[in-house]
């Protein structure tokens, strides 16, 4: 099995690039990711804002969220850019250069555009296979202070790469008219990759207080709920691109990193999985790719990337509309808890001697067999004479 694949023009040993943050801070965290598996690392962003490279404490929360039975997790943070200026930063990305087999990429965010040319030549300079331009920052970035998203992401890229030579990366915000739209402009550009996408700006709020939490201001906020608006957006901008994609949001395992090549990333970026469950995380995400490929008999991310992208995925006016299927409830599983009628707005389950069947009313939309507790119930096809079960 070969996990080897392009980013830009690099060849990686895998799909997986650790993120840009303080995980990639300085060398020593950096050969933790390249020991532990990483296929590149993305170094933590070079702010030209200097107020921007010392971060408060604390600045991270984990924020659980529950409805009835279910839960969620956002990963709230405020962690902020590098604490280097740029003569000590870019001589850490030459130390890394250096000691790491692995690619190192640069992240670059700045105020000027003088700062945007004399950053990005100092990366060149340094012998930096690629660039990241972090124009998406959800703590300092140009959608953060009001400025026109598109346009500046634009003419900052053009700029740049009229700039140097080495391939470019943008990292996109999660808030554009159309992350497509953007994207072809930025290929035709010159641009050579993009990563979709950055983490949102969020707030959340301390009730006892009446104030922010942490700092006491906005953060950053990403996890498991990023994941499936990434995938649509690259399974829809796949076909339509050449330049390389990286898929960023919400990965916790090699199912998720499987998914995104499914629609069409080259590579897959990781960040909070790695905050929350250390490093050693990366070799099992690899080994769940790895996984997942032997089960399909795939040697290759190639054999699989973007397979299921554009005119797979149906439109609107495809989609088969029948109601060909109902749901049955095992009376041998059932333990009468009756989430199943709470929760049905048909008002399709009754009891019958202490358990719960399916009426006719049922329409088939499945929220039960979701809901269900013990498993007890499955849809079925729907019979032809509606009965009752």
């Amino acid at each position: 099995m070969d996990l080897s694949c392009n980013y830009v023009g690099l060849k990686l040993k895998n799909p997986i690039i650790i993120a840009s943050s303080g995980l990639t801070e300085n060398v020593k965290n950096m050969k933790k990711c390249e020991e532990n598996g990483a296929g590149a690392v993305v170094v933590k962003s070079l702010f030209e804002e200097e107020i921007c490279r010392i971060s408060p404490t604390p600045r991270f929360e984990i924020i659980n969220r529950t409805m009835g039975p279910l839960r969620s997790q956002t990963f709230y943070s405020f962690e902020q850019a590098s604490p280097f200026g740029p003569e000590e930063y870019f001589k850490e990305i030459s130390k890394a250069l250096n000691t790491l087999s692995i690619p190192v990429i640069p992240s670059i965010n700045c105020i000027t555009d003088e700062g945007w040319f004399k950053y990005s030549k100092m990366a060149e300079e340094v012998g930096a296979p690629a660039l990241e331009l972090n124009v998406s920052c959800p703590h300092a970035s140009i959608s953060f202070r009001g400025q026109d998203v598109d346009d500046t992401i634009l003419r900052v890229a053009k700029m740049v790469r009229e700039n140097v030579n080495i391939p470019i990366i943008v990292k996109l915000p999660m808030q554009l008219s159309s992350p497509l739209a953007i994207a072809k402009i930025l290929e035709d550009i010159g641009v050579n990759g993009v990563v979709m996408f950055n983490r949102l700006t969020g707030l959340d709020i301390d009730l006892d207080t009446e104030k922010p939490i942490l700092h006491g201001g906005y953060a950053g906020h990403g996890g498991p709920w990023a994941f499936n608006y990434v995938l649509r957006w690259i399974a829809t901008s796949r076909p339509h691109l050449k330049l390389s994609i990286a898929g960023s949001g919400g990965v916790g395992s090699g199912d998720d990193v499987a998914k995104y090549i499914l629609t069409g990333a080259d590579v897959v970026q990781i960040c909070s999985v790695v905050y929350l469950m250390g490093y050693e995380i990366i070799s099992k995400i690899l080994e769940g790719l790895k996984r997942f490929m032997e089960k399909k008999n795939y040697t290759s991310p190639l054999e699989f990337r973007g397979k299921v992208s554009g005119k797979v995925i149906l439109g609107n006016n495809d989609i088969d509309r029948r109601h060909l299927y109902e749901a049955y409830i095992d009376e041998n599983l059932c333990t009468s808890c009756g989430i199943c009628k709470k929760v049905c707005i048909y008002d399709a389950p009754i009891e019958k001697n202490g358990k719960y069947i399916i009426t006719d009313l049922c329409d088939g939309c499945g929220l039960c067999v979701k809901l269900c507790p013990v498993k007890a119930i499955r849809m079925i096809p729907r019979r032809k004479d509606n009965e009752s079960n």
